[in-house]
Formats: structure tokens, sequence, C-alpha cells
């Protein structure tokens, strides 16, 4: 089966909120949509072009300050029509996890492996701050009673988020204990 070209359905629920900047778009992958679905710069303005020929998006130039244009998109009927039939798909096959940290330690055949002890605690120290950076958003947008419902779907995915993080340093801190001379807990947060 021919892979989707999820980028394009992303760019589109983006824009099915608001009106954006190429920039903005940006922005938004290396904030709360960066959690859940990588994209760069290279990628994200080729795509704006081609979903504009194809009559999915349509943009606007502006002029922001004195002289500076710049052009925001926004999504058309056509474009609605694309993003609701992607929502109502059923889902591809899981794809395979690139993890450099599972392939490394795949390699250890020997629980002795100095440098095993260092890659778990690296490891460890990655997932605790990224927990935090997670939890950190929780409070940012969903503290107040009744703020997750304004944003439902956006509150399920960053608690499952917050669910993995917390799930996989649980096997972190397990695997680490195991490991020779490490059947004291390390410290957490």
């Amino acid at each position: 089966m021919a892979q989707k070209n999820t980028l394009r359905y992303v760019i589109l629920g983006l824009l099915s909120k608001e009106a954006m900047a190429g920039y903005d778009i940006k922005k938004a992958f290396e904030g709360e949509i960066g959690d859940f679905w990588y994209s760069n710069h290279s990628q994200i303005y080729p795509e704006l072009n081609r979903m504009e020929q194809d009559g999915l998006i349509s943009g606007q130039e502006e002029i922001v300050g004195s002289k500076l244009t710049k052009k925001k998109y926004s999504i058309t009927d056509s474009g609605k029509a694309v993003f609701d039939e992607w929502l109502g798909e059923s889902l591809n096959a899981l794809p395979p996890t690139r993890d450099e940290f599972a392939m490394k330690v795949y390699f250890m055949d020997s629980a002795d492996q100095p440098l095993l002890s260092t890659l778990f605690k690296e490891e460890i120290a990655r997932h605790e701050e990224k927990l935090d950076y997670l939890e950190g958003r929780w409070q940012v947008l969903f503290a107040h009673e009744d703020s997750e419902y304004q944003h439902f779907g956006h509150a399920l995915i960053l608690e499952r988020a917050i669910c993995r993080e917390k799930d996989h340093l649980t096997w972190l801190r397990g695997a680490y204990k195991r490991l020779p001379g490490k059947n004291r807990p390390i410290t957490q947060k």
C-alpha cells in the first residue's frame, strides 16, 4: 500500500483551526505538534506550495510592519473535504520505530558491559526531562477546571504522552536495577 503524506493532513488540521503563515506552522511543529509528529522547514514550505496548487489551501499576502510581507494560508472547502475524509479513514499498520537507545541495548550482549549503565542513566535523564516538559505543558494548557474539554483531543493526546513517559521510566528504572551491582534505585524526580 502506498504511504500517505500525513504532513499534508496535519497542515490541513492546523489550518482548519485558524489561518497561519508558514512560519507559524513551522513553530507549531516545534511546539505542540512536534510532540507527536515531526516535520522540518524543508518539508513544510514545499508541501504548502503543492497544497496551494492542488486547491486545498489558499494564500494571501499580508503586509507586516511598513514593508515586510508574509503569506497567510487558509483551508479551502476542498481542503476541508480532504481533511474530513482523512479523519474518517482507518489507520495503517503501526510503523517500525526508530529508537537509537533500543538498538544500542540490543547489541550489548553482556549485562557487565560498562556502557550499559551509562546508557541507561542517560536515557532515564532524557525521559525525566521529557516528562517534566509534558507535565509543564499540561499545567499551562489544562490545569484549570473544564479547560481540557475546550481542546479535548489535544488533552487526550498530551495525557497519553505523559502516561507513555511514566510507563517508560518505570521500565527503564526496573531494567537499570537488574544490571550487576545496580540493585539500588537511582534518584527519581
